[in-house]
């Protein structure tokens, strides 16, 4: 059942004023860092979510929007092209009218045949982002000149650890609640029912502006992009994010993003070991709990508040 405005609107509050707790309480800028990167990475699987969860595709490619974003800013701001607050909007505007051009074609493609599609275009960008040392700065990587002042806003007060958490938990708070209320109109229910037609381009296009907005957030965080940024491997630990918070509720990729990082935090010195041991718990989370992290919680509340009838009906 669609969530209401009023439902919708309380639960955005809610999660501003968790946000701002979580900025009060945490005096570490190193962890408050973190947190910063597991928010923007939680928007990138919101864009992985969605167009699993509407159009049941995979994408091992997205990490070319991520990629892209950083690109595109650097770009039009070396070379002046636009002021900052428009080159963002441009920015968006372009990866939306590429991904849907890219989608009329792909997207028809079935099952695994569109993954590997979107695993070999985005290699196609790691490859000329690399190779393309004059205008992207090749392996090298390139650094973004964001101006003095963005929206008004002093670039040295925006890139304050608290500020910049801030200002990623509210981006992901607003992606939320639009993507829980667009899904739940009748678009969203005619381009997760109809999987045949030129709509799920549309969806494919939202999702890399959903990822979009996360590569802009992460170039305005690190203030640099890479060709690191556009590799599939950026795309598979997001799509392992998803899965594992599970897809098919709006929160799910956000607490698979957030598990991912904190779980890398508590290892410690087996960081590097990371991806290994979060690929153990993807198949513990897929042999055991389908539906995710989210999805087990979901279960298990309803057999605590319904007891034996739940659990015959789940």
């Amino acid at each position: 059942m669609p969530l209401s405005l009023s439902r919708i609107a309380q639960a955005a509050l809610l999660a501003l004023v968790g946000g701002a707790l979580i900025a009060a309480l945490t005096s570490s800028a190193s962890l408050l860092g973190m947190f910063t990167q597991a928010v923007i990475y939680a928007i990138f699987a919101l864009g992985v979510g969605v167009l699993l969860k509407q159009n049941g595709l995979v994408s091992f490619g997205h990490a070319l929007f991520f990629g892209a974003a950083g690109y595109g800013m650097g770009l039009a701001l070396t070379l002046q092209w636009l002021p900052a607050e428009l080159a963002l909007l441009a920015v968006l505007a372009a990866i939306a009218v590429g991904a849907f051009l890219i989608g009329l074609v792909i997207v028809r493609v079935p099952g695994i045949a569109f993954g590997m599609l979107t695993l070999a275009i985005g290699q196609m960008a790691y490859l000329l982002a690399s190779r393309a040392r004059g205008v992207t700065g090749g392996a090298d990587g390139m650094g973004i000149p964001w101006p003095d002042t963005l929206f008004g806003i002093s670039q040295a007060t925006l890139l304050e650890p608290t500020t910049l958490f801030l200002l990623s938990w509210v981006l992901m708070v607003l992606v939320t609640c639009v993507l829980v209320w667009l899904l739940g109109t009748r678009f969203g229910a005619v381009t997760e029912a109809i999987r045949d037609n030129e709509e799920r381009a549309l969806v494919y296009a939202l999702s890399a502006v959903v990822t979009g907005i996360a590569g802009l957030l992460s170039s305005l965080n690190t203030g640099f992009i890479s060709p690191e940024s556009l590799h599939w491997s950026v795309s598979a630990i997001t799509l392992l994010m998803v899965v594992v918070g599970g897809f098919k509720r709006p929160i799910g990729p956000i607490v698979g993003a957030i598990v991912y990082f904190l779980f890398k935090d508590l290892l410690g010195e087996w960081a590097t070991h990371s991806l290994a041991l979060f690929g153990a718990a993807l198949i513990a989370v897929i042999v055991f709990s389908p539906d995710g992290i989210v999805g087990a919680a979901t279960k298990l509340r309803q057999r605590l508040r319904y007891g034996p009838l739940a659990k015959k009906e789940g």
